[in-house]
């Protein structure tokens, strides 16, 4: 009984910070970036997620909630095809992004992961400085005529991830040697750098102090005015903090999914409700 007060009286405070922000939880009347009709994964024999179907908005935060091994970052992996790298993975329904199947056997998927960037878990820098970390991706993908536009292209990268004033005066020592959480903000101006649409976020902040996590959602909220972001989390506070949109995922299945606001204060689910006040997960 404590342990399920504790959960609920977490869960009220999340409602509570979800008050002090009105603008961070409105659904936005946005057009639809992508969108998910009847998804199904297999992992050989077994089924991982069965018959998901989502609309995500342009330039919004979508959040996806649930327990552990629910499906949402299964899911997210479907949108920028992480799944393909998986042996014996089987992606069924369709994914579209601007209207385009991006399971069409003559779609490129290197140039759909530079669309659609995606941060990690945990903050994963290459064993670079942290220039060429950010240089990376404009290289490979030619979008730097020359040594002034790689420059441009970098600074701008670390501006719009908050980092820039933090490195500036060392660009040339390695990205290892930062921080936890000015690793993971490198992590997001890497993505960046390639000009993406879509920003996916795999519990960006689940290996990071509050601290930086503080930093990354106030991020998160910056960029949600240029980029369509889907973040996966395990804690509802920062999914009311961060998000417009929130679905919530269990055992595979998209259970509910809605405003932000709706999901947390009116759930049309039991199972939802449930699990917002902590009776399951």
């Amino acid at each position: 009984m404590d342990m399920l007060a504790g959960k609920v009286k977490r869960t009220e405070a999340t409602i509570n910070t979800m008050a002090t922000r009105p603008d961070a939880h409105t659904a936005p009347d946005r057009p639809i970036r992508i969108n998910a009709e009847d998804v199904t994964v297999h992992y050989g024999a077994k089924q991982a997620l069965f018959g998901i179907s989502i609309e995500i908005p342009d330039r919004a935060v979508t959040s996806f909630i649930g327990p552990s091994g629910c499906g949402k970052s299964t899911f997210l992996r479907c949108i920028n095809r992480m799944n393909d790298t998986i042996e014996g993975a089987k992606v069924g329904g369709t994914i579209t992004l601007d209207g385009e199947n991006i399971y069409d056997p003559s779609l490129d998927v290197v140039e759909l992961r530079a669309r659609i960037g995606m941060v990690f878990q945990k903050p994963n820098p290459f064993p670079k400085s942290i220039y060429e970390n950010v240089a990376y991706g404009p290289k490979i993908h030619g979008l730097a005529r020359n040594k002034a536009d790689l420059d441009e292209i970098v600074i701008s990268s670390l501006k719009k991830a908050g980092l820039f004033e933090e490195v500036k005066d060392r660009l040339n020592e390695p990205g290892t040697g930062l921080s936890g959480g000015q690793q993971q903000r490198l992590c997001i101006a890497r993505a960046i750098a390639v000009g993406p649409e879509v920003i996916l976020m795999d519990e960006p902040c689940s290996a990071l102090d509050p601290i930086a996590t503080a930093i990354i959602e106030e991020l998160i909220d910056e960029l949600r005015e240029n980029y369509t972001i889907v973040i996966v989390t395990h804690s509802m506070q920062q999914a009311a903090r961060v998000s417009q949109k929130t679905a919530f995922f269990h055992l595979g299945k998209l259970i509910e999914v809605g405003p932000t606001s709706d999901i947390f204060t009116n759930p049309v689910h039991k199972q939802t409700q449930d699990y917002i006040m902590g009776r399951i997960g």
